[in-house]
């Protein structure tokens, strides 16, 4: 009877709601002064005569200060701490001026006592029936939403942010906390916020007895390695859990926590990989106070290259890009957050490939630092059009680096791959020739510093396979895979970055450098991990009612099943512990620039044969993985084809010629 008479509560439109509270309150100022008449006479007796101004005067007071400190605005199911203080400022007032009318003023026929009795008596009857609501409604609410079927979460965490947390999502509709989980164990046993704390092996029973389905992380600051070490646990459980991060602790303060700000876990949370903190001498070397230029500004590493850049303090960056859009957007998002007006930051569309436009840019700015960035990097796209790969990757390194020595910049960082070793794809080739380059201008005598970093993967970056895998793992599956054994390493841009600027500044001339990318990751077992972490299950063999398969597609053109870093086997390590120097054999300048124009010849016409011999020759250890499979020159093929079919067709069809009398 209760919980249907709940219920009918529940469904009620708010105006009548409002208009019920009205009515309860109304009746609790009747009894809170019959109760004190009561307590005063010593007998419970009807109200009469004068008494009923007590009454009166207790509504009319009352009201209209309940209305202005809105109480019956207030959602009586929620109501917490923010209920309780407008409940106070209501009710100060409320017995100040009660207490004045009847205790300091008194009105014949009703005891002074009474002023200060009252108020008293409706601070606690309106805010135990302001508790009673939502611990009755809020509960059965609670069920109502429960059948709905929405996420049951527990919260990772018992500190602040677990806390803040807890209060946010005790207004949100679309969660239901049942839970804490924390690793302290003086903190397991007891509640906090009315939810009971228990230890991570709790999840199991958690799970079984309250159906719980999401866990949310709520630790910002323990490390990346124990955030991944706690993954790893809860994985182990095989509990089918989504496991998630949480929304930045200022949003959380400020309230505006909603379940699309709560997010999937960053992929460097599932590596467990902590970045080393920054020389701080070594990332200023080279920027600040300088003129420093970034080609590639709109891209992955080059974007994040300029948000660094400008952070350090340098008198101007040229941002240099061939894509509009791109240029556009990184140069938007710099001025906004540029730290200081006195920073330049200027947008400039150009090709590193175009010789008199650099040539002006140099000009006009002379900068100090340049940071190439620029290149096609996408391994198919390169080889479906080799000619434009090689033509952007090498020759436009080549112009920049000729033009930075001729204007006197004195460090010039190039960003590779570590594609570039042993490649198996015109897209590595052409970086490790973009290499040889730098190695061999920095024989010649310049007053450029000439030096390139190699790492692997960024996350998050273009073409990255986390943001495509999580995708597909919304969109219900398959999670496609070019191979089941393939792996690569894997960084986050803003380390990468970092470790760039840093790199840089240690260059002496013709330096590799090589980031520690830690071990390499199974793409496999990556995209594994990313499904159970989203509390699915993989399809396979085993488990064929699984919620999300795999589908192996086959490698790619010049795609390979695992990279490498280093050529050779002789790295010697530098002052930063994240970055080795590598020791590569350099081509003798005068030869390779002789190379260099063959190559520059055989761009020009297309002969994408003689591009693969070159590469093959001046690049060590370049075996290309299949055939040609240039877009242009398998059309040409298949035209010259059809046309030799074409001209046996006509010969078989030609009449014979009449024979001669």
């Amino acid at each position: 009877m209760i919980n249907r008479f709940s219920k009918l509560l529940l469904a009620l439109p708010r105006p009548v709601k409002r208009v019920l509270a009205l009515a309860v309150d109304a009746g609790l100022c009747v009894l809170c002064v019959w109760l004190s008449f009561g307590i005063r006479l010593d007998s419970w007796t009807f109200l009469t005569g004068a008494q009923w101004w007590a009454v009166a005067s207790a509504i009319g007071l009352a009201f209209p200060l309940f209305i202005v400190n809105g109480l019956y605005r207030a959602i009586f199911r929620y109501s917490g701490t923010a209920a309780l203080m407008a409940l106070v400022k209501a009710c100060v007032p409320f017995g100040l001026a009660y207490f004045f009318v009847f205790t300091v003023i008194q009105i014949d026929g009703v005891p002074r006592s009474i002023g200060v009795t009252v108020p008293l008596l409706m601070f606690v009857s309106v805010g135990c029936s302001r508790l009673l609501t939502r611990y009755s409604l809020g509960g059965l609410y609670l069920d109502r939403v429960n059948a709905k079927g929405l996420p049951q979460v527990v919260i990772y965490g018992a500190g602040v942010a677990g806390r803040q947390v807890a209060a946010a999502l005790a207004n949100n509709r679309e969660m239901v906390v049942r839970a804490f989980v924390d690793d302290a164990p003086h903190l397991q046993g007891s509640t906090l916020s009315g939810l009971p704390i228990y230890p991570a092996s709790g999840l199991q029973d958690l799970v079984r007895s309250q159906g719980v389905t999401d866990v949310l992380m709520a630790m910002p600051s323990i490390s990346r390695t124990r955030r991944a070490q706690i993954v790893r646990a809860i994985e182990g459980m095989h509990l089918q859990l989504h496991v998630r991060a949480l929304p930045c602790l200022s949003d959380l303060a400020q309230g505006k926590i909603k379940i699309q700000d709560i997010s999937e876990l960053d992929i460097e949370d599932l590596l467990g990989r902590d970045p080393v903190p920054p020389s701080t001498d070594l990332l200023e070397k080279n920027i600040v106070g300088r003129v420093v230029l970034v080609t590639g500004a709109g891209g992955s590493i080059g974007s994040e290259l300029c948000r660094q850049i400008v952070r350090l303090g340098p008198d101007t960056v040229l941002l240099v890009d061939s894509s509009e859009h791109a240029l556009y957007a990184i140069h938007h998002e710099l001025q906004r957050t540029v730290p200081s007006k006195n920073i330049r930051v200027l947008p400039l569309l150009a090709s590193v490939r175009d010789e008199a436009r650099m040539r002006e840019i140099m000009r006009v700015w002379r900068p100090q630092t340049v940071y190439h960035a620029a290149a096609y990097k996408h391994v198919p796209l390169v080889e479906h059009n080799p000619a434009e790969g090689v033509r952007n990757n090498v020759m436009g390194t080549w112009t920049t680096a000729r033009l930075s020595a001729e204007f006197g910049v004195r460090d010039f960082v190039l960003i590779s791959t570590d594609k570039a070793v042993r490649p198996t794809n015109i897209m590595g080739a052409s970086k490790r020739l973009a290499e040889m380059v730098l190695q061999g201008l920095a024989q010649e005598r310049s007053a450029t510093r000439f030096s390139m970093v190699r790492f692997g993967n960024v996350l998050g970056s273009s073409g990255s396979v986390v943001p495509l895998f999580r995708q597909q793992i919304r969109d219900g599956g398959p999670i496609t895979l070019t191979h089941a054994d393939i792996t690569r390493f894997f960084m986050t841009i803003p380390e990468a970055a970092q470790l760039v600027i840093q790199a840089g500044a240690m260059a002496v001339g013709g330096d590799v450098f090589v980031l520690d990318m830690g071990a390499p990751v199974r793409i496999i077992d990556l995209a594994r991990r990313m499904v159970e972490l989203s509390g699915m299950t993989v399809r396979e063999d085993g488990n064929a009612d699984g919620d999300i398969g795999i589908e192996i597609t086959g490698l790619r053109p010049g795609e390979k099943l695992y990279e490498e870093l280093l050529i050779g086997d002789n790295p010697s390590p530098t002052e930063h512990p994240r970055i080795m120097k590598a020791h590569d054999d350099a081509m003798v300048w005068s030869k390779l620039r002789l190379r260099l124009a063959a190559l520059d010849a055989a761009l020009e016409s297309n002969d994408v044969n003689t591009i693969r011999q070159i590469l093959q020759e001046l690049v060590s250890g370049y075996l290309p993985a299949g055939e040609i499979v240039d877009w242009v020159y398998l059309e040409n093929r298949c035209e010259m084809t059809q046309g030799a079919m074409l001209e046996v067709v006509v010969e078989e069809n030609e009449p014979a010629l009449a024979p001669t009398v």
